[in-house]
């Protein structure tokens, strides 16, 4: 007549665990600051960032990040490459990411490969645009390598201020980069 909630849990099984999909085997991102390259500062060399990062100034060189904001005044001569991009200044380069967005704004030179693309009225676009499952599959595998033969050097402490900042140099197994600010 009366019977136990607490006897009829015991008795069913429990469900299997879900299994992992490649989604959940990535390494979880530890929410942080942006990475900012403020509109004074021109970049010579690559840039690598496992994090986010919002370019404002000129770089001559590749950008590798998780995710990269394009600023309006922003240069780019060079490759992209990121989970997501937002582009509202000018890039001369290839891009590659799982989700593109041009912005009314944006000058873009080059190809693109994407899983998700997105255009605003006004963008100015002269390139490819491909759809691609995996767009940053070869973009792993060159950052892996590369960060094994990386080292850097810093000439400046890092508690230098950034209004003081003359020259930093980070050495790898490309080209070196250099930070000098365009007003001194």
């Amino acid at each position: 007549m009366f019977s136990s909630k607490k006897d009829e849990r015991v008795n069913t099984p429990a469900p299997p665990p879900p299994m992992p999909n490649q989604a959940a085997m990535r390494k979880p991102r530890v929410p942080s600051a942006p990475s900012i390259i403020s509109a004074d500062l021109v970049v010579t060399g690559t840039l690598k960032s496992s994090g986010d990062v919002q370019i404002d100034g000129r770089i001559e060189g590749d950008v590798y990040a998780a995710n990269l904001v394009i600023g309006e005044k922003a240069v780019i001569h060079g490759d992209v490459a990121a989970e997501e991009i937002q582009v509202r200044g000018r890039v001369e380069g290839s891009i590659r990411a799982r989700k593109v967005l041009l912005a009314s704004t944006c000058h873009v030179q080059g190809n693109i490969l994407h899983e998700a693309f997105a255009v605003e009225t006004g963008a100015y676009f002269d390139g490819n645009c491909r759809h691609a499952d995996n767009p940053l599959a070869d973009v792993a595998a060159k950052l892996e390598s590369a960060a094994a033969a990386s080292v850097i050097h810093p000439e400046t402490p890092a508690a230098t201020p950034a209004a003081t900042l003359v020259s930093r140099t980070v050495t790898n197994a490309g080209p070196s980069a250099s930070f000098t600010p365009l007003k001194s």
